[in-house]
C-alpha cells in the first residue's frame, strides 16, 4: 500500500463483447475512487488498457499505477503513467494481488473477469468488490452463494456485490474497515 491510501487493484476492460455503458461506468468509478484518495492498479497488456477509469482517476487528482507487460505501449495522452513491468501473465496478476488492499471487479469482458478470478486466487485472502451493474456478475453472485459459504469461512467479509458506482466506494469502505487500513 502506498503511504496512508488504500490500494485498490481495478478489473475493467472495454474491448470484446458486453455491455454498452463499460467507458461511462469506467469513467465514474476511476473519478469516485480518486476522489476518495485511493490508489488505483490495473493492467496493462499489448494495446490493452482501461482507458477511461485511468483518464478519470488522473483528472481527479488519483494516482495510477499500470502492471504492464513488456510490450504495452501507453496512448499518447497518458505517456507518463507510472508503469511496472513484469513478464507472463502469472507474475502481472501475482503484482496485481500483492500490491492492493482490495480487488474491485466492473463489468468489462470474460478476459477482465478471468483477470480478476486468476489474481483472486492468488491473493491469500484479499477482499473483493464486483459492480454488478446490469447483472453483470450475477451468475459469480450465485457462485458465491452456492459454493464460497460453504468452502470459505467468513465469505461474506470477502465478496462483495454493489449495484451502482455511488454503493462501490461503501462496500470498499467496509472491507476496508474490516481490515483494520485507513481511506
Amino acid at each position: 500500500m502506498a503511504g496512508e491510501h488504500p490500494t485498490l487493484s481495478v478489473f475493467a476492460s472495454d474491448h470484446g463483447p458486453g455491455d454498452a455503458e463499460r467507458a461511462s461506468i469506467m469513467s465514474q468509478a476511476g473519478s469516485l475512487l480518486a476522489r476518495r484518495g485511493a490508489r488505483i492498479a490495473c493492467l496493462g497488456e499489448g494495446e490493452d488498457l482501461a482507458v477511461p477509469l485511468v483518464t478519470a482517476a488522473r483528472s481527479a487528482g488519483g494516482d495510477v499505477v499500470v502492471i504492464a507487460d513488456q510490450s504495452f505501449a501507453p496512448p499518447a495522452a497518458l505517456h507518463d503513467l507510472h508503469l511496472e513491468r513484469y513478464d507472463g501473465p502469472e507474475a502481472r496478476l501475482a503484482r496485481m494481488a500483492a500490491i492492493c488492499d482490495v480487488m474491485v471487479g466492473l463489468p468489462g469482458s470474460l478476459a477482465s473477469a478471468t483477470s480478476l478470478y486468476r489474481s483472486w486466487t492468488k491473493s491469500q485472502d484479499k477482499p473483493v468488490v464486483l459492480l454488478n451493474r446490469n447483472r453483470a456478475f450475477e451468475s459469480f453472485r450465485g457462485f458465491a452463494v452456492d459454493i464460497f459459504s460453504n468452502s470459505i469461512k467468513r465469505h461474506d467479509r470477502k465478496v462483495q456485490f454493489a449495484d451502482n458506482v455511488d454503493d462501490l466506494w461503501n462496500k470498499i469502505s467496509w472491507l476496508l474497515n474490516e481490515l483494520g487500513k485507513p481511506h
